[in-house]
């Protein structure tokens, strides 16, 4: 007798149904998306029990006539697909012709529809999958469907729905996203008889966003023009420097219209924020990527939420480009989203002469000369070759968590010092590196220091309170980024070279990373079969075991299996070295020394955030004063 047979078409759909619809969620993605591809204008979506008890989703697409309405029934029917190389080339959002019919086997189900030429439109009911009725219907023109009692006939599936509330947050949350993705279709949400949303059709995408997320929050989000790079454009809004949130349910990205998961473009998106963004931190994102269909494959996942690029490292770059310009230019701007610059923007108003703004350079290491006008390495030290790509982030990331385990406390200001640098250093920096376009400076009285750490400021729209250490460490960022585009970290020659005996395998990993690793300041060079000689170490480095630090930085690379981008230099390496070399809480800072950093703060390129992206500004606003002394009510 046959071990093997096939499976009932009843049993068949129920175990598709597991793939296609495992909640009512997945339910209102399949039936919203038909309504799309249908043409909808204005989309219902009424729920009862969190859409256990029923999901009935309304449209005024084009509808089906009677032949077209049992065909869509059964499964692997669809209007979508008729060929093989359709299915590599997908313009719409369904094409397997499995969710009817999947969704018809686990539930009491009805269908009514009619065409807009139509005189009498068609009424199907369906319950487990069996067929009930067919008739005419007299309703309006478009498609209804309507889902009850959904796993009634497969309780083993059905016991791992959640409560009522959580399946009904998950129902919202899928409208929610399909309706940014289409602010010209009208989409009402009901549950259990109430109204939950009611969003008008518009042409203005910020104005649908504003009407599911609020005025505050979409007055914050910073505007991605619309920019193609290598095929791939890029388009939409988020959220500024210091927005963000602890999961990444406020991080949606589409692709050609389609809300998808991809691991290239959530590290496109981190990469892109890199600085602005703290660690354990989501971004804010309404992010839109068009692309040729040929690209890419959607049918990689039962619910089509992933997809397959075939060249994903174009898409994370785009998207890390796009993004990264996109918080320079808003960080640019005189005035602009609270996101991107939380103080207001007032006049320029001249400090203090700007050899003062040097008593905040800290010195590399043991040199002397301040960091704002850092050389090109000494003749001493071997000079990284012109040519070499930037540091990867996995390198950077390596001396990130070596060196903070190692590195000597971060040295002190030296006004004096400083204040005695030779004017000529400025002509070292090379004219290819100009400074970036500036934020207006704007006009703050220092009324005082909180806890050694807070500069107290009064501006005209209210209090604004400066980070000094985070502030700081912007300035230092920035020019030791500066100074590693213009020639490589500052090193130091070791007095005898190390010699690194290692595995055939980490001796590949540090071949593959020998230019990233000599841009950070470790000259390393292959001396014999699996051997490496090191010469030099970057000079913010401290520590009395060269070799010992070395064996954690190969094995730190070992345990990284992907490579990541080159498009941005080491930036955690450099927020380390600006970290190290910031004034600190504590640290005592004259009056004239504060503006100073004020006024250095302001001619960065992004200054309302530290490299680990807290804010270095934090604005408390005249009329919130007032409100909390009772002077204004609420509201």
């Amino acid at each position: 007798m046959a071990k093997i047979r096939i499976l009932p078409d009843a049993l068949a759909s129920q175990v598709a149904a597991g793939e296609v619809v495992e909640r009512p969620a997945a339910l209102v993605r399949e039936l919203v998306e038909n309504s799309l591809d249908a043409g909808a204008h204005h989309i219902e979506v009424h729920a009862q029990r969190g859409g256990i008890a029923m999901i009935r989703i309304v449209d005024d697409g084009s509808g089906m006539d009677r032949e077209d309405a049992m065909l869509c029934l059964e499964r692997h029917a669809t209007s979508k697909i008729r060929t093989k190389e359709d299915l590599g080339a997908i313009h719409t959002f369904g094409f397997r012709g499995e969710a009817l019919p999947s969704i018809a086997s686990v539930s009491r189900f009805r269908l009514a529809t009619r065409e807009k030429t139509a005189l009498v439109g068609t009424e199907i009911e369906v319950n487990g999958g069996k067929l009930v009725g067919v008739r005419d219907h007299g309703g309006a023109p478009g498609t209804v469907i309507e889902a009850r009692s959904l796993f009634f006939n497969v309780p083993a599936r059905r016991k791992f729905l959640r409560t009522e509330n959580t399946e009904f947050a998950h129902v919202e949350q899928q409208l929610r996203l399909h309706a940014i993705a289409n602010p010209q279709t009208a989409f009402t949400l009901t549950h259990n008889g109430e109204l939950v949303l009611h969003l008008p059709a518009t042409r203005d995408m910020l104005e649908r966003i504003r009407g599911l997320v609020g005025d505050e929050l979409a007055s914050r989000l910073l505007k991605v023009e619309e920019t193609t790079v290598q095929g791939v454009t890029v388009s939409g809004y988020i959220g500024g420097p210091g927005m963000s949130r602890s999961n990444r349910q406020m991080q949606t990205t589409y692709l050609n219209g389609r809300p998808i998961e991809s691991a290239s473009i959530s590290y496109g998106l981190r990469e892109g924020y890199h600085t602005a963004l703290m660690k354990g931190q989501y971004p804010v994102t309404f992010l839109f990527i068009q692309m040729d269909p040929h690209a890419f494959d959607v049918n990689v996942h039962p619910a089509k939420k992933e997809v397959r690029f075939h060249d994903g490292h174009s898409v994370r770059d785009a998207i890390s480009r796009c993004v990264s310009h996109s918080l320079e230019n808003a960080a640019k701007l005189p005035t602009g989203h609270a996101a991107a610059r939380p103080p207001p923007v007032a006049a320029r108003v001249p400090l203090v002469p700007d050899s003062r703004q040097e008593q905040f350079a800290m010195p590399v290491a043991a040199s002397s000369a301040p960091l704002r006008n850092i050389a090109p390495i000494p003749a001493s030290t071997p000079a990284p070759q012109p040519a070499a790509p930037a540091v990867s982030h996995r390198v950077a990331d390596v001396l990130e968590r070596i060196a903070a385990a190692r590195s000597t406390p971060a040295l002190q200001p030296q006004a004096q010092e400083t204040a005695a640098a030779p004017e000529t250093q400025e002509e070292e920096v090379p004219e290819e590196a100009p400074a970036p376009t500036k934020a207006e400076l704007p006009e703050y009285r220092i009324i005082g220091v909180l806890q050694k750490l807070y500069v107290l400021m009064e501006g005209k729209e209210g209090l604004v309170l400066m980070d000094q250490h985070a502030a700081h460490e912007r300035v230092n960022f920035e020019k030791f980024r500066r100074a590693i585009e213009s020639g490589g970290v500052p090193c130091q020659r070791l007095l005898l070279p190390v010699t690194l005996q290692t595995t055939p395998r980490d001796a590949d990993l540090l071949r593959q990373n020998l230019p990233s690793l000599n841009r950070l300041g470790i000259e390393i060079e292959p001396f014999g079969p699996n051997i490496f000689k090191v010469e030099t170490l970057p000079s913010f480095l401290k520590t009395d075991d060269p070799a010992a630090w070395l064996d954690q930085v190969i094995e730190e690379l070992s345990s990284l299996s992907s490579k990541s981008s080159s498009l941005r230099l080491s930036e955690d390496a450099i927020a380390t070295i600006a970290c190290r070399a910031s004034v600190k809480s504590n640290d005592v800072l004259s009056i004239p020394e504060m503006q100073a950093l004020l006024k250095d703060l302001f001619a960065c390129e992004m200054p309302y955030c530290c490299p680990h992206g807290r804010p270095t500004l934090v604005q408390i606003s005249t009329s919130e004063l007032e409100r909390k002394f009772g002077r204004r009510a609420p509201g």
